[in-house]
């Protein structure tokens, strides 16, 4: 039994590692607790049981950061050393583990005494790997860190000299092609780097970059290690101001990349590669343009924002095209799509990617990704797109990335006919997220009159220091007033109403006065919605869904009379109208509605999950209809979809540039135009709103017209604004996509 409970707490362990599930990590602890209650002193496997419960809580340490679980890790590694004397088996094993758990202990507390025993520990492991053995690499790497450490507090000269021999001793059992080089070249770099800033050396600055450098010749299936060391180098290139910045970000990019392709589309998986990575993009962005590359910058923060959604978007299109093609294309989509799956199992399986089976299929992998990229049209397989196809977004009015970076922020405009144009913004990324912050939660206490001057103070600030220098660059290259303009925030401008901004002063004119404000969350979704359909289906399928009576929340009265509304307007002009409400109004019932209909009201509570954002929800009569239930589905040539519910573009917390939010999974699902809630919205604001846009988004030939939806909206704000509805109100809908 003991044992059986071991297997189990590893495979446990293990998924925690992938997935980063905390209730994985916590079972595993309690199944190892059990187990080693089944060892007693004198068991033969006591030793071992007490090291697997130890490196359980050193896990859970790592992820929840509480003191008691790294104090309880070292006391149960030191027990089980002392059940490995001299001369047994495990004992190099259980050196090393002490070692770690007292290196975590002294980063999180500096007590000296840890990191000394930490070093003298690893020495001692270190001499029992002795050239040959197959574990020395690791040994002569841990001890080489725990040198850095030491180095760093005491800036003694020869801890750092030492620690870089052990590295480069390391390096030399790493050869090409071995899962731990990128990490013993990371390593090596940043140890070179660090005594090149203590004795002003150029020759180790020189050659840490140099090593730096190969990460670039990487090929294989990329693996969360590459990735890091790759980030590691760009955030090195940032420190010394090296000329490699650029090209680090493109190849911290292209690593991203590569390994969410082999991810499954889990939202654990999505959560440790997303909070590894979360300023990446931005950061290369600004990167792009501090370095004149504007073409670059904009490739750059594409690559590497929404990965979830682009990853999703790309793989089905891709792939789908690839089944389509002559010859050998729908044997190498399959081919592909087998090897993928059989790739991100073995990683699942495994926290090292070093076994013999996960070379091999990455060989593999990788031969199949270079037979697909010699079909014609697919040279570009799995590659993220080129600025020139980027720039097509721009097609109808111009795309303008607003950028928060530690390095810099910035606006840059994106044209259909010309280059890109900078904007510069003089604000710090501490000061916008301040920003953010005082505006969410104002957010929360909208409808008292001082709140509306505080609103009014968010909106003039917005003005003076974003919008309106956009506003005169844009009048500059010639974009007239009155036209639509997209705007594609990152990092906590994704959270600010930039489509608000104002002067807020009479005779002076606020930005919805002057351009028509649409969002995209990347330029790559808007050529997408472009392109799917250059002109709209002859027949429309129109369906209303409300739930004014869900299972949880309070009643909403409000929709039987919206969607009748609705129903009137829409009735006559659309092939057919269909309307579910009430008990009808179910998860299912909604699904099976939209994989008819290619035109969605939805007039429904709107519950955001900040924390857990694949869990966002629409409230149906039976529970929730989750953003991970609509990514599943696979619906035909969706159009339009209004979300008549609060807060549908609101969303995660930890990283506000996937846009992982409700107005978002419409519209990387296929919905081309999308309109969404930012805000709570008042019920009567809500169907006024809704009555004047159903009235102008049909066009001159009395069908209704996606692309119009900017425009409807724009005019029914107009209406509100005229009828002195609260300002919050009057922002509160926001229009995404064509």
């Amino acid at each position: 039994r003991s044992m059986s409970l071991n297997n189990l707490a590893a495979s446990l362990q293990v998924r925690f590692t992938q997935r980063g599930v905390p209730s994985d990590i916590d079972e595993s602890i309690e199944l190892h607790r059990a187990a080693l209650l089944l060892c007693p002193p004198g068991h033969s496997d006591r030793s071992m049981s007490l090291n697997n419960l130890a490196l359980s809580l050193r896990d859970r340490f790592a992820q929840r950061g509480i003191p008691s679980d790294l104090d309880e890790s070292i006391e149960l590694h030191r027990t089980a050393l002392l059940l490995c004397p001299p001369g047994h088996s495990n004992r190099s094993e259980f050196l090393k583990n002490l070692a770690i758990s007292l290196r975590d202990r002294f980063t999180q507390r500096g007590i000296p005494s840890d990191l000394d025993e930490s070093i003298d520990l690893h020495r001692a492991a270190l001499l029992l790997r002795p050239p040959g053995h197959s574990e020395r690499s690791d040994s002569l790497n841990n001890l080489a860190l725990s040198l850095r450490y030491k180095f760093t507090q005491r800036g003694i000269p020869s801890d750092l000299d030492e620690c870089i021999e052990l590295h480069r001793a390391s390096l030399l059992l790493c050869p090409h092609g071995h899962s731990l080089r990128s990490d013993s070249l990371n390593n090596l770099a940043l140890s070179l780097r660090d005594r090149s800033t203590q004795r002003g050396i150029p020759s180790d600055l020189d050659e840490a970059y140099s090593l730096f450098l190969q990460l670039s010749h990487i090929s294989h299936a990329v693996s969360r290690r590459d990735l890091a060391a790759a980030k590691s180098w760009a955030t090195s290139t940032e420190k010394t101001n090296h000329g490699s910045a650029l090209l680090a970000y493109q190849i911290a990019l292209k690593f991203l990349d590569q390994h969410v392709t082999l991810l499954s589309s889990s939202s654990r998986h999505f959560d440790v590669v997303s909070m590894a990575t979360s300023s990446l993009a931005v950061d290369a962005f600004s990167c792009g343009i501090r370095h004149g590359a504007l073409t670059t910058a904009v490739e750059l923060v594409e690559q590497g924002r929404a990965v979830f959604w682009t990853h999703l978007a790309r793989f089905r299109t891709t792939l789908d095209e690839l089944s389509m093609a002559r010859h050998t294309g729908a044997a190498l989509a399959e081919e592909f799509k087998q090897l993928s799956f059989r790739l991100r199992n073995a990683f699942d399986q495994s926290t090292e990617d070093q076994s013999p089976q996960t070379r091999q299929l990455t060989t593999q992998w990788d031969d199949v990704v270079s037979r697909i990229r010699m079909l014609p049209d697919f040279s570009r397989f799995l590659q993220p797109p080129l600025f020139s196809d980027l720039q097509k977004a721009a097609e109808e009015g111009p795309v303008i990335i607003v950028n928060a970076s530690q390095y810099s922020c910035d606006a840059l405009i994106v044209l259909s006919d010309q280059d890109p144009v900078h904007v510069p913004i003089d604000l710090t990324r501490a000061e916008v997220y301040e920003l953010s912050s005082e505006f969410r939660s104002l957010a929360e206490h909208f409808g008292c009159s001082d709140q509306q001057n505080k609103l009014v103070g968010i909106l003039r600030k917005l003005w003076h220091d974003i919008v309106d220098p956009v506003v005169q660059t844009l009048r500059v290259s010639n974009v007239r007033p009155g036209s639509r303009i997209w705007w594609c925030p990152t990092a906590e401008f994704t959270l600010l109403p930039l489509h608000a901004a104002g002067p807020y002063e009479r005779n002076r004119d606020n930005l919805s006065q002057i351009y028509i404000s649409s969002y995209t969350p990347t330029l790559a979704t808007l050529v997408h919605a472009r392109r799917s359909a250059s002109q709209y289906a002859s027949t429309q399928y129109f369906v209303a869904i409300g739930q004014g009576n869900p299972d949880r929340g309070k009643e909403l009265r409000c929709v039987a009379p919206e969607l009748a509304a609705i129903a009137q307007r829409l009735g006559p002009i659309v092939s057919s109208f269909t309307s579910l409400q009430d008990n009808l109004a179910t998860v299912q019932g909604a699904l099976d509605a939209l994989n008819h209909n290619q035109w969605l009201h939805l007039a429904c509570h709107g519950m955001p999950n900040p924390t857990q954002p694949f869990e966002s929800s629409f409230t149906m009569r039976d529970g929730p209809l989750m953003i991970k239930d609509i990514i599943r589905s696979n619906w035909e040539n969706p159009e339009f979809a209004f979300l008549s519910a609060c807060h549908t573009t609101v969303g995660g917390k930890k990283s506000p540039d996937e846009s992982i939010h409700l107005a978002a999974a419409m519209q990387f699902s296929g919905f081309r135009s999308v309109v969404g809630s930012m805000w709570s919205v008042d019920d009567e604001v809500a169907q006024e709103v809704v009555s004047t846009f159903y009235d102008n988004l049909a066009d001159d030939s009395g069908k209704l017209n996606c692309t119009r939806a900017a425009v409807a909206l724009h005019k029914a704000v107009k209406k509100l604004r005229r009828n002195n509805v609260p300002l919050e109100q009057q922002i509160v809908f926001v229009h995404i996509g064509v």
